[in-house]
């Protein structure tokens, strides 16, 4: 393995590290003689009231320095890469993977594949597991790196192959049996694809699956993402509305056994399938708490409840706005419910939801997160859009104001010559967005990864 180096890029100020005169471009070599692989053997070998550092100086130096603080101090530095190591790339090749199914030309980052077991502790991201070596494995149960968030897609082994397009995603699903009798808490995903591993592959995955519950703590299941750049790739088609209810009968009916043997419901359907079966969404109590929300599961339930709330909070009045607030396929109809909501208090406030169909990846793509500024653009230009234009905070990318084509927020307010309002993803700053004139426009955007389907992430 080629030997990493730490470099420090920020001392904070009244810090040990400032006391011991370390500077920008320092590298941290070793902790007690150890050398240190990431910011997990960081933090775990800091954790202690002595520790001995050794350290390069930019100028080539070799220091040890000495150091007695209290247990859980930090030494206030900062590195360049936060991971304090590269990231993995996958080395899959997913046949439902949203990342092949995206347009040439693109920003380079968005055609990454992510597929690193740390990043599923400290971001939530999915891992199929066939990335991750013994190493990683036994790190995950010595520093309690839970819960750790696994793309199962089948238990059959010889499908898991097919579907992985790697000869040795079969025998990963060993290292989940690792984790399991170390008590690591773990979650897990389905990606379904209609012909592959749906009706008698899932019972079977869902029985295996079910062995290792309750540290096992949810599976979702999510129905494949499709775009219309799949040409040359293994051919999949669109769930249809039977097809949603023959899932849903089959994940209610291990609900019920999970429930009774378990006291917890354990497998869980995203919201799409319900909206694609044409049925009501289940009562908050049958979410467990919503372990699953990242994955589109509960989402839509769960922003109607906070939209309630925050509504029930205010005292209304006669104030009068105009605005409009664009949202993909899948949430529009939940969003006019909300809006209902806040307009039985405010009668005045008029809101105009504008659902966007998504003709940059096609239109079976029907989740907000997906929407592009083109989109926008093209479909809201020339309408009244009144004083504001709200937008959920997932169309964005992480950190940045621009969508996924690169069009800026900026951008957008010029040519549809109105103020956008970026609504955070909970309830109560929906209804603040709308009564309240805006404070802030954040930009909040979850990472596209290969085990993602398209239809998983779907925040108004």
């Amino acid at each position: 393995m080629k030997k990493k180096k730490h470099v420090i890029s920020r001392v904070l100020p009244g810090s040990i590290a400032q006391e011991l005169e370390l500077e920008p471009g320092d590298i941290l070599e070793a902790i007690n003689d150890t050398p240190v692989e990431d910011v997990f053997d960081y933090r775990y070998l800091m954790n202690d009231e002595f520790v001995t550092l050794q350290i390069q100086k930019a100028d080539g130096e070799l220091w040890e320095l000495e150091v007695e603080k209290e247990y859980e101090d930090d030494l206030g530095i900062e590195f360049e890469n936060g991971l304090m190591d590269e990231y993995r790339s996958c080395t899959n090749h997913c046949m439902f993977c949203f990342i092949d199914q995206m347009p040439p030309g693109m920003r380079e980052t968005l055609y990454f594949k992510d597929d690193d077991s740390r990043l599923s502790f400290l971001q939530g991201n999915y891992v199929t597991l066939t990335n991750m070596s013994q190493h990683d494995v036994e790190r995950i149960i010595r520093y309690r790196l839970e819960p750790i968030n696994i793309s199962f897609q089948t238990m059959n082994p010889e499908l898991r192959c097919k579907m992985l397009h790697n000869r040795f995603a079969g025998d990963a699903l060993k290292k989940a049996d690792q984790l399991f009798e170390a008590g690591i808490m773990m979650n897990g995903q389905i990606v379904l694809c209609k012909g592959v591993n749906d009706g008698e592959e899932l019972e079977y995955s869902l029985e295996k699956l079910s062995a290792y519950a309750p540290v096992l703590q949810s599976v979702s299941v999510v129905p494949v993402g499709l775009s219309k750049f799949r040409e040359g790739l293994y051919p999949l088609e669109p769930f249809g509305q039977e097809d949603a209810k023959k899932v849903l009968e089959q994940i209610h009916r291990w609900q019920k056994k999970m429930y009774a043997d378990y006291g917890i419901h354990f497998i869980h359907a995203s919201d799409e399938w319900y909206i694609l079966a044409g049925e009501e969404l289940p009562e908050e109590e049958r979410y467990d708490g919503y372990l699953q929300l990242e994955n589109g599961v509960g989402m839509l339930r769960l922003l109607e409840t906070e939209v309630s709330k925050a509504v029930a909070e205010r005292t209304g009045d006669m104030r009068s706005m105009e605005m409009t607030i664009a949202t993909g396929k899948l949430a529009a109809p939940y969003i006019k419910k909300c809006v209902d909501k806040v307009q039985e208090k405010f009668p005045n406030v008029r809101v105009d939801v504008a659902m966007i169909a998504n003709r940059f990846f096609g239109e079976m793509i029907t989740v907000s997160g997906l929407i592009t500024g083109t989109d926008l653009r093209e479909q809201l230009k020339g309408k009244k859009l009144g004083e504001k234009l709200l937008l959920p905070c997932n169309m964005l990318r992480s950190g940045e104001d621009i969508f996924l084509d690169d069009i800026s927020v900026e951008e957008l307010e010029k040519e549809l010559e109105t103020e956008i309002v970026i609504v955070d993803e909970d309830g109560a700053d929906l209804v603040a967005s709308i009564l309240d004139p805006p404070e802030h426009n954040k930009q909040i955007r979850r990472q596209m990864y290969e085990q993602a389907s398209s239809c998983d992430r779907g925040e108004a």
